[in-house]
């Protein structure tokens, strides 16, 4: 479902020189698997996650989502198969404003090729629980309910993959396993991987696959190696 090889990312400074993020040689995640990775701040996590959803070019390297390489597509491209094929739950929700939470799950639909349903939109809002919440925009929701909206947004094309961000991070603890069940559950049934980024031991451990990005990045081993 996903493969990554050889990924490489800097960013160049504005003294010229270049800030390496990322040296990934390898990473696979199967049809329908679910992997957490794990790792601490300023390891690359979030850049990672924006090369695989195609919203940051690599400097090098293949991304391939369900067979497509990702990385030989124009900005646009890049977008066409996102809208198609991914899902994203972001830390920060990233919900539009002045839309209904309705509405908000219904531009997860916008620019995949799948026809808009409302019907499905209505279908996930009620199975996060907020079927008596369809019309209430975000600033009348509360934190967790923000997060839900996020989650049915993130699955509403019906996505081959979905990443997320550190979903839990903006939560209150009684909400957060709540949370975690829902993104699980709904991929597992929908048979969608998933890659979710966490910092909480008590989320990862939940997984069967756990990935620690100081292993899998070579740059933090560098650093680490230069810092002995």
């Amino acid at each position: 479902m996903l493969t990554l090889e050889n990924i490489k990312k800097s960013y160049a400074q504005p003294n010229g020189e270049r800030v390496e993020i990322l040296d990934v040689p390898s990473l696979h995640i199967e049809a329908a698997e679910q992997v957490a990775l794990i790792g601490p701040s300023g390891c690359g996590k979030s850049t990672l996650l924006h090369v695989i959803a195609g919203i940051t070019k690599p400097n090098s390297g293949l991304v391939k989502l369900d067979g497509v390489a990702l990385t030989r597509f124009s900005e646009a491209g890049r977008d066409r198969i996102r809208a198609d094929k991914l899902g994203y739950v972001f830390q920060t929700f990233n919900l539009l404003a002045g839309f209904s939470a309705l509405e908000n799950v219904m531009l997860g639909m916008t620019f995949a090729r799948k026809k808009r349903s409302s019907q499905r939109a209505k279908q996930l809002l009620d199975r996060v629980g907020l079927s008596h919440r369809l019309n209430n925009k975000p600033a009348a929701l509360s934190v967790g309910e923000q997060q839900r909206v996020a989650v049915a947004r993130a699955l509403a094309n019906q996505p081959k993959l979905l990443l997320a961000d550190e979903p839990t991070a903006n939560v209150d603890p009684q909400n957060q396993q709540q949370i975690i069940d829902l993104i699980r559950e709904t991929c597992d049934e929908e048979k969608i991987a998933l890659l979710m980024v966490t910092h909480s031991r008590e989320v990862s451990n939940q997984f069967d696959r756990i990935e620690k990005l100081e292993e899998i990045n070579l740059v933090v081993q560098n650093i680490r190696v230069g810092g002995v």
